[in-house]
C-alpha cells in the first residue's frame, strides 16, 4: 500500500500542471472581459453596418487568437523545451486534422470571409437555395435570418438558419447588398386584353410604379420603365424598377394595388384572363341565353353551332 508520503509526493508532481491550467482559465477570463466590454463600447460608436462588421469580427478574432495563444504557452511550460513545444503541437495539428477536416475547412472559410468580404453583417444573401440576412459571421456558421422559407415572399420568416462555414466552398453565394445603394431590380405585371388601350395600360403601371419609388431613385439610369410582351390571352405589362431589397414586398404590394384600382377605374383598359368565349348567332337562342337563370334553361351544342 502506498504511504501517505508516496501519495503525497506523486500529487506534487501534477502541481506544476494545475497551477498553469488556473492561471491560463484565470488570464483567458480576464482578458474576454475586456474584449467584451470594449466591443461594447464600440459598437455604441458604430453608425455604419461595415464598421459593425468590423468590430464583431476584429473581436472574435481577438478571442480566438488569445486563446491559440494561451494553449501555446501552455504546453511550452509544461514541456519546458522548444523541442517539447514542437513535438506537442505537431502531434496536435496531426490529430486534429485528422478528425476535424470539415471544421477545418470552415474555419478557412471564415479566414476567406474575413479577408476578401463577399458579404457583412447586415446584407442579404443567397448561399444554394437559402436566402437570408447576415447576423453573425461564426467561426465554424454563417447565421441568417431567413427571407421567404415557409412564405413566398422577400420578407423575414422569423427562423434563424446557421450555414456551416465549408459550404460556402461549394455553393454559389449571391450577394443582394453588395452595392452602396442597396438596391435590386424587380417588377409588377399585369396581363390586359388585346382589345384594351395598351398606351393607357403603360402609363398606368409606370405612373403607379413611380408613385411609389420616386424616393428610391437617385439616378436616371435607375428611373422605372415599361416593357410589353405578348401572351395567349394578352398582353403582359411588366412595370420594372429599382427598390431597396429588404422594401420590395411592400412596394410590389403597394403598386400592384394602385394598378388594380386604376385599370377598374379605366373605361378603355380590361383585365385578360384565361376564360372561354361562346358566340352564338341565332337570335332567339342568343335572347334566351341572355335572360336564362341558373338551373332553368341551358343552350343546346345544335343552338350554338347555328
Amino acid at each position: 500500500m502506498l504511504t501517505t508520503f508516496e501519495i503525497l509526493a506523486s500529487f506534487e508532481s501534477f502541481i506544476p500542471l494545475i497551477t498553469t491550467i488556473i492561471v491560463l482559465i484565470i488570464v483567458f477570463i480576464v482578458l474576454r472581459t475586456v474584449i467584451s466590454l470594449g466591443k461594447k463600447r464600440l459598437l455604441l460608436k458604430a453608425t455604419t453596418k461595415k464598421q459593425i462588421t468590423n468590430i464583431e469580427l476584429f473581436s472574435r478574432i481577438l478571442k480566438y487568437l488569445i486563446f491559440l495563444l494561451l494553449i501555446i504557452f501552455a504546453i511550452f511550460s509544461y514541456s519546458g523545451s522548444w523541442t517539447g513545444l514542437g513535438l506537442g503541437i505537431g502531434l496536435f495539428s496531426a490529430a486534429i486534422g485528422f478528425a476535424l477536416q470539415r471544421p477545418i475547412t470552415g474555419i478557412v472559410a471564415w479566414l476567406v470571409v474575413v479577408t476578401r468580404r463577399p458579404f457583412e453583417i447586415g446584407d442579404r444573401i443567397l448561399i444554394g437555395n437559402v436566402k437570408g440576412d447576415v447576423t453573425d459571421i461564426a467561426l465554424t456558421h454563417i447565421y441568417l435570418s431567413e427571407v421567404g422559407g415557409i412564405i413566398s415572399a422577400e420578407e423575414n420568416s422569423g427562423r434563424i438558419i446557421m450555414i456551416p462555414n465549408s459550404v460556402l466552398f461549394e455553393q454559389n453565394i449571391i450577394n443582394y447588398s453588395i452595392q452602396k445603394e442597396e438596391i435590386v431590380l424587380d417588377e409588377v405585371m399585369a396581363s390586359v386584353t388585346y382589345e384594351s388601350n395598351l398606351e393607357k395600360a403603360m402609363e398606368i403601371s409606370l405612373l403607379a410604379t413611380k408613385k411609389y419609388v420616386d424616393e428610391f431613385v437617385k439616378k436616371p439610369r435607375k428611373e422605372p420603365y415599361v416593357r410589353v410582351f405578348f401572351q395567349p390571352s394578352g398582353i403582359n405589362v411588366h412595370a420594372r424598377y429599382f427598390v431597396p431589397i429588404k422594401k420590395m414586398q411592400s412596394t410590389a404590394s403597394n403598386i400592384t394595388k394602385e394598378i388594380y384600382e386604376q385599370i377598374i377605374k379605366a373605361r378603355d383598359v380590361e383585365f385578360a384572363y384565361p376564360h372561354t368565349e361562346f358566340v352564338i348567332k341565332d337570335k332567339n337562342a342568343a335572347q334566351r341565353w341572355q335572360h336564362k337563370t341558373l338551373g332553368e334553361y341551358s343552350v343546346s351544342e345544335n343552338e350554338i353551332k347555328k
